[in-house]
């Protein structure tokens, strides 16, 4: 059974000097699944190879699953799409919710992506012309390729996607941004690995919320989104470093 690889490819919020957006990098059989697209997607992908030793390149990656709209975490797909379009001749393979699908063009792309000068004329472009798009529907489960992705919706200032990925025998919980959320919890809890989000605020989770659940959860979960000050080496739980490659199924 193959082995179900997970990269970190940044661990902190919008609002961090030390670390990048949190985002991860799925790969199982040789299929790549990004899950949120932060700016200087490229740069995170080198420095992650380089910390993991694992080659990790732009081109191997067609399909990003996007949790929600806000910046930190969708502000890299118009340069990705950008580079599928111009370099490679490809669409680039999107999964959201479907709330996220009805604003992610018309207020966030058009204004920079809906027109293309062709050296004579600027052509109109459409949503189309960039992205396929795949419907994630909420508690339904969506294949793509190897992967079965089950979602739940958050906690959260705008509709977002918590996961729970299955490939081969192997399985991922991510609870994206999120309040916390005993029910959510209960989603999370079946994984064989959950990455939990941490950081200040009424739409996110307080440490310790997490910190009080049951030491056998504990030991299964994996911390990412965390504020800058947020102390590494004191947490009961292990927060994820940036470049970190966990593999499930080793």
């Amino acid at each position: 059974m193959s082995a179900l690889e997970i990269h970190i490819l940044g661990v902190g919020d919008a609002f961090s000097e030390r670390y990048r957006p949190s985002a991860l990098l799925l790969i199982y059989e040789g299929f790549h699944l990004a899950i949120d697209c932060p700016d200087g997607y490229r740069a995170a992908l080198r420095s992650a190879a380089e910390k993991s030793g694992r080659a990790l390149s732009l081109e191997s990656i067609d399909h990003v699953l996007l949790t929600h709209i806000h910046g930190d975490h969708i502000n890299g797909v118009e340069a990705v799409a950008f580079y599928k379009h111009f370099a490679e001749g490809k669409r680039l393979h999107l999964l959201s919710s479907p709330e996220l699908r009805q604003v992610i063009w018309e207020q966030r792309l058009v204004a920079s992506m809906g027109q293309l000068w062709d050296g004579e004329a600027l052509r109109t472009k459409r949503f189309e012309d960039y992205f396929e798009h795949q419907p994630l529907a909420w508690g339904g489960v969506t294949q793509l390729g190897p992967f079965r992705i089950r979602t739940r919706r958050t906690r959260h200032h705008v509709p977002t996607s918590a996961l729970r990925i299955e490939a081969g025998d192997h399985s991922l919980g991510y609870s994206a941004d999120t309040a916390f959320d005993p029910e959510l919890i209960d989603f999370l809890a079946p994984a064989e690995c959950i990455i939990h989000e941490t950081n200040r605020g009424p739409a996110h989770t307080p440490y310790e919320a997490l910190a009080a659940l049951p030491g056998a959860l504990r030991q299964r979960m994996r911390l990412i989104h965390y504020p800058d000050d947020f102390d590494l080496e004191a947490s009961a739980i292990r927060p994820l470093r940036e470049g970190e490659r966990l593999e499930l199924g080793d």
